[in-house]
């Protein structure tokens, strides 16, 4: 019977590392309890730190409140203050490990996706704020632009709004390329953490399933996220890539236990945690398990699903205006970025 927990497990014996996903400073304290070695953060994330947190941060909420009537940069301000907390306390981790670990992410504004240098002027700012900040950029044809530009700058990013393998390619390919721009100009190299929402993929396939009675099962659909994630990194493998995969919007454990072994990192929510923890979850190895040929079969069925695993299946002009996309950089909007632009005191 195994004898630690599964997290404790993965973490020291596999190549897989796992990052806490929320702002809240109690939260974090337990995360790192537990192991995490990163922090994720999005405007919803935020936004629910700091509403959370008014008594603790009272006086940096009053000065960002007041440092501007302009709704984007007090949102800015406040977002800041819980990203800037989470920083600080992985900062030793940072410096102890070189720059391996300890990195918290900075979300640019969601309703600026296809704004290129209001977006470069953001992830310079963010950058400033400490030397472990990730900026995160969406994977869209202007977001990647700017990565690549950041990377060239010694800037260290996080491709989010992510959900496909063309999207996790072009990731890649553009740090590749910004760390060559980089490196002829002497710069610093800088790291790109690119995401996969798994779960919000399979969240989105299972609407269009249903909305067009695709004859696919519900057991189909939880495995879509899943064969995404292995294809891609099945290809970073093949083809060395700088980048590190980062699975997020996790739906289940299994989107844990299925992927883990590989060099990649798990981004997992407080309340997931608790379940990865258990002592009892089978200690194997499985990203280099393949998911089921006659499962990938039935969800091919699916458009979208084809545009999402073929690594063809899209260009990056498309990638703002596939329907997950659509719908996270709303969600980003509306319950994250607009809810600190509206925030009083």
């Amino acid at each position: 019977m195994p004898s630690s927990p599964y997290l404790t497990w993965a973490a020291a014996c596999t190549r897989t590392s796992w990052w806490h996903d929320s702002a809240d400073p109690r939260e974090l304290d337990l995360g790192l309890q537990r192991g995490c070695v990163g922090v994720t953060t999005n405007p919803f994330l935020s936004a629910i730190a700091v509403n959370a947190n008014r008594q603790l941060w009272a006086d940096r909420i009053r000065e960002a409140l007041d440092a501007s009537d302009q709704p984007e940069v007090r949102a800015e301000s406040l977002m800041r203050i819980a990203v800037t907390q989470a920083a600080q306390k992985l900062l030793p981790q940072f410096h102890d490990t070189e720059g391996r670990h300890g990195y918290v992410c900075a979300q640019v504004n969601p309703l600026r996706a296809g704004d290129r240098s209001a977006m470069l002027a953001m992830a310079r700012r963010f950058h400033a704020w400490s030397p472990n900040i990730a900026v995160k950029l969406p994977a869209t044809a202007a977001g990647l632009d700017v990565l690549e530009e950041c990377v060239a700058e010694g800037i260290t990013v996080a491709a989010t709004v992510s959900f496909t393998v063309p999207q996790a390619l072009a990731i890649a390919r553009r740090h590749r390329a910004g760390l060559a721009r980089a490196a002829a100009n002497g710069r610093p190299s800088a790291r790109c953490f690119a995401v996969l929402m798994v779960g919000r993929l399979d969240d989105y396939l299972r609407e269009v399933a249903d909305d067009n009675c695709a004859d696919v099962a519900p057991a189909d659909i939880q495995q879509a996220g899943i064969a995404v994630a292995k294809r891609s990194y099945a290809i970073y493998q093949e083809n060395r890539y700088e980048a590190t995969l980062l699975i997020a919007a996790l739906r289940g454990i299994h989107h844990m236990t299925e992927l883990v072994g590989g060099e990649l990192i798990m981004s997992i929510f407080p309340s997931w945690q608790p379940l990865l923890m258990s002592e009892t979850l089978p200690r194997e190895e499985r990203i280099q398990r393949p998911v089921l040929h006659k499962v990938i079969e039935r969800l091919v069925r699916i458009p979208d699903f084809r545009r999402a695993y073929d690594p063809q299946g899209m260009e990056p002009g498309e990638f703002i205006g596939f329907g997950v996309t659509q719908r996270t950089l709303g969600q980003f909007a509306d319950a994250g970025w607009k809810l600190l632009e509206s925030f009083k005191a």
